[in-house]
This record gives structure tokens, C-alpha cells and sequence, in this order.
């Protein structure tokens, strides 16, 4: 969403009356200058002529053939590839041009005025060996830590540009066998036990626009966004199927976003919002909330959850998920909550999510996995003012809807949840059980059918405490389900690249 220039806003985007249950994303936005407020058209602007994803033609472009890049699918190519960069940036910018052919290379550091285009079956295919990329102080699961980068990176940059038609391919088959092998070992196993690369890191970036390319085979997050805002995400093609934690889209603190037409099936989250975790996590400035951001027209396979808060996550406000739709095991909508952590959820809307699958329409229950209240006091946890409405279609289940209860053994304390509504849902169930719910304030559930009838509002239940690391996040099926891959009625990403082999270990993702 593109705000006009040089004004330093306070933008209330008008999600009209959403804490009055009116969940229209509104094409108003409420501009706030000193003493003066306007109204202003928030629109969405096509990426213009200085955008890779156009291919500039008023930019020069650099062939990374023209640097010794190698289209063998085996040679090395981070030196050549990193050269083109750096030429062009010592050139004032231009745009990096991955011509048809499989590249490999391990991780490349973009910079100011570099846009990154991928020609129609162009490959930029990601090293096994966990060596070719980067360690350094990055962004992960919500801190700052010594750990691998990604095979592309952007780093506090304004007008980041990737686009065209190729494919982003982590190659991960062999960073997913090893982390199932040490999970096995060791079921006390974590994500950074095992280094493994993103496919791209975002950090800390202004005006950016990824449009249209493929994203296959990840080793670990597929696109990372720390800290952004003014982002546009359309058109993109996430794939990886049976991978521990190959999350799609992860949005870590940031704002003004809009992700629009993309495809993602995978074993994790599918589209996540995210920030901090721990006891401090709200005093963390390095981590803003993640507010303002559209998510519509989007295709969604398995995984996780087609909107997944958490579960590293604080603050998560005014969202707007429209248009969309789910053909296979995903969760339609994830809340984690962490008895560890201070979050608030609120002005989340679900609206017109069409569904033929196997998955939960929603998943609101505890996250504990890594419990840790480092000492300190515990915090709370809020939810409010969600809406799910006008959602049709075949599904597994309805889920369930359940905060922490207070715990004096742990010393926390319980969730507070208030202002749900369920409206308008005609849904086919695989299982018709009743939405699992406990104490919300407000709770309101009108015009929902299932199997062809009238369902009342299911009553408050309380259910014995129960243990594990997400408290009711498995699978819906009750075992673990790799990630579907693309059937005939879902776009398949580009498969330039010979696919690698893929695990058959069926071990649940890493979270």
C-alpha cells in the first residue's frame, strides 16, 4: 500500500468499524499531520518502469553469464553472481538479469539499486553445502542471533525490486534429512540445532515489491520480511513439500503490507505473522508490531495455517485476509499463544476463504514449546475483535477456540478472549463435532450451517490441562500429513530444476 510522500503518518487505516464488527478493508485511510487530518485513497500501485519485476528496459542490466556464472546446475557461482552485483551497484544500480539455465550459489548480499530479475526458466538453485552461506548476527525466530543467512539477502535498503518469471530453489532435501536425523537422535531437537538457509531475507527494507517468481524447495523460511513497510507481495509460488519448518511467508514486525495472489503449499506456516518472544518481548524496540496488512486472492495448499500469528509474535493488528482460498490440509486461521510472552491480537478479519481440503477452520489453543518465564513475572495474553464470515466450501473440521487457563503450578496466568464472531459459514465437514471452545466475552456465532444445518453457538467447555509443545496444533487428521504438492487445479511453480529428492521421513515440522 503506497502512502503519499513525505508525510509522517499516523495511519489509522480505516479497517471500517472493525472493532465494531464491520470488517471491510476500506480504501480510506484516516492521515493524521499535526493538528490536520485528511482522507486519502489507499490503492496499491502496479510496480512502474524502475521495477525489476517489469524488467526495465530505462535500467542497465547485468548478465551474470557476462561475470563467469555457469548454467551447469554444479558449478559454484557465488563469486561470479556477487560480482555482477557489485558492478552494478559501483555503477549506481541496475538490475541484476539470471538468464534461462540452473545456477547454483550459495548466499549473495544485494545492495543499494540492485534489483534482482529471474528470466523464464531461470534457476538460481541453493548450495547443500551450509558452508557457501554467510554466518552472521540475523534476524531469527525472533531474535537477533549467530546463524546462517539466506541465499538472497537485502539489508536496510529503500526500493527493493525482485521479479520475472524463474525460481528461487533451496535444494533442501539434504538440510531436511539432517534435521530429521538429529530430531530423531534427539527429540529435544531445535530449529537452531540445525542450521539450514532461508531462500530470501528482507531486513529492515522500505518500498519493496516481490512479484511472480517461484520459491521451491526451501531449507528453511521461504521469504523472511524483518522490519519493513510499504510492501507488496503478489503473484509469488511456494512450494516444499514434507520440510521441516519451510514456513512461506513470514512477516516479522512489519507494516503496511499487502501479499496478493500467491500460491503456497507447504509443511509449516503458510502466510505468518511474527515479532518476539519471552517475557520481555513487549519491550522489545526492535520488534514494532506487525499492523496494517491485506492478504487477498491467495491460494493455499497445506500447511499450517493460511494466517498463522506466532508463534513467536507480540502485537498483530488491523489485518485483513479476503478472497482466498485453501485446497488441501492447511488451517484456515492459527493463534499461538505463549504463556511465556505478552501478546495482543486484535482487528483480524477473515472474509470470503473458500475451502476444499482436509484442514481446521481455526486453531486458537496455548503454544508451549521452549517455556521459559526467564524468571521474571508472567504476562498476559489478549485476543479481540476477530471476525470470521462468509467462508463456504468442504473442510475436516471446525477446530477449536481456547486460551492458557491460569496455571499456579507454572505461575501464569490465563488468556483473555473477547468480541469472536463466527457469521455467515456453510460449510461440508469430514468431522461435524462443534467448535471446542472456552470463555470468551462477547462470543458471537450467527447463520452457520454445517452439513446442510443450523448449528447453535457451542457452549464454553473447560478440558483438562494438556501437555506438549502446542497444545492442540498437530495435524487435524491426528498424524502427521506431508504437505500437499500442486494438483491440476492449482498453478505448479516452475520446475526447471531437476527436483531433488525428498525426504519420506513423515517426523511433525519443526515449530
Amino acid at each position: 500500500m503506497i502512502r503519499p510522500p513525505s508525510c509522517k503518518l499516523l495511519l489509522g487505516l480505516t479497517f471500517l468499524s472493525l472493532v465494531f464488527g464491520e470488517a471491510i478493508f476500506a480504501q480510506t485511510a484516516t492521515l493524521t499531520t499535526g493538528n490536520v487530518s485528511s482522507a486519502a485513497t489507499l490503492t496499491v500501485q502496479p510496480v512502474g518502469a524502475k521495477s525489476a519485476a517489469a524488467k526495465p528496459a530505462d535500467l542497465k542490466h547485468y548478465l551474470i553469464t557476462n561475470y563467469g556464472a555457469v548454467a551447469d546446475g554444479t558449478t559454484l557461482n557465488t563469486a561470479a553472481i556477487q560480482k555482477a552485483i557489485d558492478a552494478a551497484t559501483a555503477a549506481g544500480g541496475g538490475v541484476l538479469e539470471v538468464p534461462k539455465g540452473t545456477f547454483l550459489s550459495g548466499s549473495l548480499f544485494f545492495k543499494k539499486g540492485v534489483e534482482l530479475y529471474l528470466d523464464e526458466g531461470a534457476v538460481l538453485l541453493g548450495s547443500q553445502n551450509i558452508n557457501d552461506y554467510v554466518k552472521q548476527t540475523t534476524r531469527i525466530e525472533g531474535h537477533f542471533t549467530e546463524w546462517r543467512v539466506a541465499l538472497i539477502n537485502f539489508t536496510q535498503m529503500d526500493q527493493v525490486r525482485v521479479g520475472g518469471s524463474g525460481q528461487l530453489n533451496g535444494n533442501g532435501a539434504s538440510y531436511w534429512a539432517e534435521f530429521y536425523s538429529q530430531r530423531s537422535a534427539n527429540p529435544a531437537t531445535t530449529n537452531l540445532d540445525v542450521e539450514r538457509p532461508r531462500l530470501m531475507f528482507i531486513d529492515r527494507c522500505k518500498d519493496v515489491r516481490v512479484e511472480n517468481i517461484s520459491f521451491q524447495d526451501s531449507g528453511f523460511w521461504n521469504l523472511h520480511l524483518y522490519h519493513c513497510s510499504d510492501v507488496h507481495i503478489e503473484g509469488l509460488r511456494i512450494n516444499a513439500p514434507r520440510s521441516p519448518s519451510t514456513d512461506g511467508i513470514d512477516v516479522d514486525s512489519c507494516q503496511d503490507l499487502t501479499i496478493r495472489k500467491c500460491q503456497i503449499s507447504n509443511n509449516d506456516d503458510d502466510i505468518a505473522l511474527k515479532g518476539s518472544k519471552g517475557p520481555h518481548a513487549d519491550d522489545d524496540k526492535d520488534s514494532p508490531p506487525d499492523e496494517n496488512i491485506l492478504i487477498e486472492d491467495c491460494e493455499i495448499g497445506s500447511g499450517n495455517g493460511l494466517l498463522t500469528c506466532g508463534s513467536e509474535a507480540t502485537i498483530v493488528r488491523n489485518v485483513i485476509v479476503r478472497n482466498c482460498t485453501i485446497n488441501g490440509n492447511a488451517t484456515m486461521l492459527t493463534l499461538k499463544l505463549r504463556p511465556d510472552t505478552p501478546q495482543h491480537y486484535s482487528n483480524i478479519t477473515l472474509d470470503g476463504i473458500k475451502l476444499n481440503g482436509g484442514g481446521r477452520l481455526i486453531a486458537v489453543a496455548p503454544w508451549n514449546q521452549y517455556f521459559d518465564l526467564e524468571g521474571q513475572p508472567p504476562p498476559t495474553r489478549s485476543i479481540d475483535h476477530i471476525t470470521i464470515r462468509n467462508v463456504t466450501g468442504s473442510f475436516g473440521s471446525f477446530g477449536s477456540l481456547r486460551g492458557n487457563l491460569p496455571d499456579a503450578r507454572r505461575g501464569t496466568l490465563g488468556d483473555t478472549i473477547s468480541d469472536f464472531s463466527i457469521e455467515n459459514v456453510n460449510v461440508t465437514l469430514r468431522n461435524p463435532a462443534p467448535l471446542s471452545r472456552g470463555e470468551v466475552a462477547n462470543f458471537t456465532y450467527k447463520n452457520v450451517m454445517v452439513n446442510g444445518e443450523a448449528v447453535e453457538a457451542p457452549p464454553a467447555t473447560v478440558l483438562p490441562a494438556r501437555g506438549g509443545r502446542g497444545g492442540g496444533f498437530g495435524p487435524a487428521t491426528g498424524s502427521a500429513q506431508p504437505a500437499t504438492t500442486w494438483n491440476a487445479a492449482m498453478t505448479p511453480p516452475s520446475a526447471t530444476a531437476p527436483a531433488p529428492a525428498t525426504s519420506s521421513d513423515t517426523t511433525p515440522p519443526a515449530k
